[in-house]
């Protein structure tokens, strides 16, 4: 949050982002961990690696919420890993 503030970012923290279902709002929240210029979800991680189940909740939220663009970053190796998901 202090780098994106610093960059100058907009930026929504553990933003809840409405779940759609066939166009019906549900009462489902999912909730990533910063939601940028109203339309990238940028998870954070700080595992070992970037796996599978990382992308799906990416992909899942995109879904979910109709927006395009996601970020995952993992900060749990020595050098900072990303990947850019687009639905």
């Amino acid at each position: 949050a202090l780098e994106l503030t610093n960059r100058q970012i907009p930026f929504q923290k553990e933003q809840p982002l409405s779940v759609q279902y066939k166009n019906q709002l549900l009462n489902k929240r999912f909730f990533a961990d910063f939601l940028c210029y109203d339309e990238v979800i940028v998870e954070l991680k700080a595992m070992d690696n970037i796996h599978e189940d990382h992308l799906a909740q990416v992909l899942n939220y995109l879904k979910a919420t109709n927006l395009k663009l996601g970020l995952i970053l993992n900060f749990g190796t020595p050098r900072l890993q990303y990947k850019r998901v687009i639905l």
